[in-house]
């Protein structure tokens, strides 16, 4: 894809965002055929937001959530600075058409894991990260139907990112945690409506991080010290609405909650 209609996809996606509407697709002439096509128009897509990229996300990382969107495997998408929360702040709902909320572990990286042509392990991976956090996602995507559109076109559009919401990084030993078998509890409107656990996220989330490392090394983009990376929802996402308070227990790691404005 060149840069031409790289940059054209995006500034067509971005008008969507802020003008909160949807498309189908991408028209063919600008369409991603690749993933590579797809994470070149989500880089433009950043600069036209003016945002820094804070960290990653990564959609797509239960089978469930893989069937439904009608992918083979995991998306990154990007954390953009306007759209990162401390916890327990209020979000606005607005136009948001997916209208769901993610529990999801989420990691502040200590060091750089910058692309190379050999694959991270998970005990590099590990070794970079700095902190844990619980973390609530609020994603959304701006084509009419984001479970036809495929891959390509899902990165394209920054892998269903919106608003995240991050807790304060947990001061247990996380490390010695089994992570998979944690369970996490979620409340909406002081109501327990889901359990989940870490296995839901690629096996654990820790496999989430290494996958995300590899995925990004392979398209010459690199993890940066400071980066936070939300792994994806370790619960089946909970239908949220106008008004609606949102709580994610994950025991002893921590609690991070918001309200939908």
């Amino acid at each position: 894809m060149n840069h031409d209609h790289a940059q054209q996809a995006a500034e067509l996606l971005w008008k969507t965002w802020t003008e909160e509407r949807r498309i189908d697709a991408i028209p063919e002439t600008l369409r991603p055929m690749s993933r590579t096509d797809g994470y070149q128009i989500q880089r433009q897509l950043a600069e036209q937001s003016g945002q820094a990229t804070v960290g990653w996300k990564i959609a797509a990382t239960s089978i469930a959530g893989q069937k439904h969107l009608q992918v083979d495997g995991p998306l990154a998408g990007r954390l953009l600075a306007n759209r990162v929360h401390s916890n327990g702040a209020p979000i606005v709902l607005g136009g948001n058409a997916m209208r769901v909320a993610e529990a999801e572990f989420a990691f502040r990286l200590g060091r750089d894991l910058p692309p190379r042509p050999l694959p991270y392990e998970l005990a590099e991976v590990m070794a970079a990260i700095d902190t844990l956090h619980p973390a609530i996602e609020i994603p959304d995507s701006r084509y009419n139907d984001f479970c036809i559109v495929g891959s390509p076109q899902l990165i394209a559009d920054n892998a269903c990112a919106h608003h995240f919401v991050l807790g304060t990084a947990t001061t247990t030993d996380w490390r010695s945690i089994d992570l998979a078998a944690h369970v996490v509890r979620a409340d909406h409107n002081g109501i327990k409506i889901r359990d989940g656990i870490g296995a839901n996220v690629l096996g654990d989330p820790r496999q989430a991080m290494t996958w995300i490392a590899n995925e990004l090394r392979q398209h010459n983009i690199g993890l940066r010290a400071g980066d936070v990376v939300t792994t994806g929802t370790s619960i089946v996402p909970i239908p949220i609405q106008l008004g609606s308070h949102i709580l994610a227990d994950f025991g002893s790691i921590g609690i991070v909650t918001t309200n939908l404005i």
